[in-house]
């Protein structure tokens, strides 16, 4: 008997979920840390600073109601 072997990318072995309802967020994801920042000017866009090691990665940005 001959043993066929899958690839499954790791992705889709965790689930991600991002869920809104009556204005109220959950997010379920593998997450490395939570911070909060200030959207500053730059150029004619907006930006969010983060950590030089985290060049590269996933991020989520939520914007929130004043």
């Amino acid at each position: 008997m001959t043993e066929t072997f899958i690839r499954i990318p790791m992705d889709i072995l965790y689930m991600r979920k991002v869920e809104i309802v009556h204005d109220k967020i959950t997010l379920t994801d593998e997450v490395e840390v939570v911070y909060e920042k200030k959207v500053t000017p730059h150029g004619n866009s907006a930006k969010v600073d983060a950590q030089k090691k985290y060049i590269g990665r996933r991020a989520y940005v939520i914007i929130l109601k004043e």
